[in-house]
């Protein structure tokens, strides 16, 4: 039976700081960019945008393809961050378990 208490135990500490790792993605922000820093895009390490910067050189009415393009390629590039992010925030709530890397859970390191 002290087997299955210390097992217990490892898992409300590791619900516990998966809450703590939830609490801390939901505030670590994150910042894409596109045009070498002319349009900027942030958002949370959970994928939630947070603002958009345009560099007014970048407007211009005849061309809108342009700045939707760089706009999207800000969002991708802040995405990509944010999963970066929430992956290593998510990796050290399970490092020093003896996990296996992974384990098919998203967010886990696989």
């Amino acid at each position: 039976m002290k087997d299955l208490a210390g097992l217990m135990k490892q898992a409300q500490e590791m619900q516990k700081k998966m809450a703590e790792a939830q609490a801390r993605l939901d505030t670590l922000e994150v910042e894409g960019a596109a045009g070498a820093g002319l349009i900027k895009v942030t958002m949370t390490a959970k994928g939630e945008p947070r603002a958009v910067k345009i560099d007014p050189s970048v407007i211009d009415a005849s061309e809108p393809e342009i700045m939707e393009d760089l706009i999207l390629a800000a969002m991708a590039d802040a995405k990509r961050k944010a999963d970066e992010a929430s992956q290593k925030v998510l990796g050290e709530v399970t490092s020093g378990m003896g996990l296996p890397g992974g384990m098919g859970i998203p967010g886990f390191g696989g």
